[in-house]
């Protein structure tokens, strides 16, 4: 065994000792540092992860609009050719719109989406019907169940839906539809379950005056994440609709997946600062040891161990506490991530609410560990631990034995 590292082993061997104390307060910093930023990383990451599917499950893929204030004319027909577009898997009609819902005194503004119900299953997913079934024959609706929780809402019931139409036209009147309530629908999305009702084109028709066409085509594509196929797909549904616009998923929801990539990039770099603070605690370490061993440095040189030895020594001693550290850390974030859903529960049952679906619009935490952000966050660690523990180590390289001797 070298001699530097045989040193810093028993350097680093635990004793009744204030400096004992002192490295082990500067492991668990260490330690700290390492398992927020990954816990952090791996929710931030899942907060992505999570609301990228829902949003592929729920949303379109592709989006084909008319231009300006227009609407779509033989969409059937449309739909029947896109699906004929390689990798478009389904096409469904859509008229979106923005209504006033009632039920008794309380009222709200939901989007209120027209859809073929033949073709609207194979586009959207609704998750789990907590109510009811996805049944849009006659005058029908499914409704998300935030919406069914505010009114008491349940399959079967009636509900009334205002058209906006009466605050643009001052010819006609549009009188409400009552709708009957066939099923509600939990997404696990609280922007979807609170702020969306389906129907079908003829019932949306009605509200808007229309009497036929509709307003865009969604599509579903085979696989949406793969950029250079859905670059392909896109590029073929512009060729097959060239006077119609064609938006994707991205550039829809363009500013949400900005934002979670700007938070993530800030927390992690403001959390840094924890991992900082236990750095500069690993080196306070070393400099209490290089005093406390002033005695044994000058001895070790005046005995012919090199300045390159005894500084090795000290900076194997720091590197091998950032090492433990991390290690911790990493295992101490992994144990953490695997029970994180029951501490919140736990903490929920005791009138603590961490995470409410209101809010964050999710309903229970998601996270995602990442292997390669977990090694940088170990290499960047380590690598800045390893040259603080410079500064001590070269105090003790540069001591004058006679020096050193002569204060013991």
């Amino acid at each position: 065994m070298p001699f530097s590292l045989f040193l810093a082993l028993k350097y680093l061997k635990p004793k009744r000792s204030v400096t004992s104390v002192v490295t082990l307060v500067s492991v668990i910093g260490v330690v700290l540092g390492v398992a927020i930023i990954i816990i952090v990383r791996a929710v931030m990451t899942g907060f992505g992860d999570t609301w990228r599917e829902k949003i592929l499950d729920f949303k379109p893929h592709i989006t084909v609009g008319a231009a300006g204030a227009g609407v779509i004319e033989d969409e059937l027909a449309l739909c029947d050719r896109l699906e004929q577009v390689s990798g478009v898997t389904a096409a469904a009609p859509s008229i979106e719109m923005q209504v006033l819902v009632a039920k008794g005194n309380r009222v709200l503004p939901p989007l209120i989406i027209g859809t073929d119900p033949q073709r609207a299953q194979r586009v959207m997913k609704l998750g789990r019907f907590v109510s009811g079934s996805f049944d849009l024959s006659g005058d029908a609706v499914v409704v998300g169940v935030d919406i069914a929780r505010k009114f008491g809402l349940r399959a079967g019931d009636d509900l009334l839906v205002y058209s906006p139409m009466n605050l643009v036209s001052k010819d006609e009147v549009y009188f409400p539809e009552r709708l009957t309530v066939t099923g509600v629908f939990d997404t696990g999305r609280a922007d979807y379950d609170s702020g969306i009702i389906i129907s079908s084109l003829a019932v949306v028709r009605d509200l808007m005056g229309m009497r036929s066409g509709v307003y865009s085509i969604h599509l579903k594509t085979d696989d949406p994440q793969n950029q250079a196929r859905f670059k392909e797909i896109v590029r073929d549904v512009k060729m097959l609709a060239p006077d119609l616009s064609v938006r994707t998923w991205q550039e829809i929801d363009s500013q949400l997946f900005n934002v979670l990539a700007v938070e993530k990039n800030m927390m992690v770099i403001l959390l840094m600062f924890i991992t900082v603070v236990a750095i500069f605690c690993v080196m306070n370490t070393l400099l209490v040891l290089t005093v406390q061993k002033t005695d044994e440095i000058g001895l070790l040189k005046a005995l012919g161990f090199s300045s390159w030895q005894v500084m090795a020594a000290f900076v194997l001693h720091g590197w091998m506490q950032c090492l433990a550290g991390t290690l911790v850390g990493i295992g101490a974030a992994l144990l953490i991530l695997r029970n994180l859903q029951a501490m919140v529960s736990g903490l929920a049952r005791v009138g603590v609410e961490v995470f409410p679906k209101d809010i964050y619009g999710l309903a229970e935490i998601p996270w995602r560990v990442i292997p390669s952000e977990v090694a940088v966050v170990a290499v960047a660690v380590i690598g800045f631990c390893t040259v603080a523990s410079f500064l001590p180590a070269w105090r003790a390289a540069r001591m004058d034995p006679v020096t050193a001797l002569r204060k013991e």
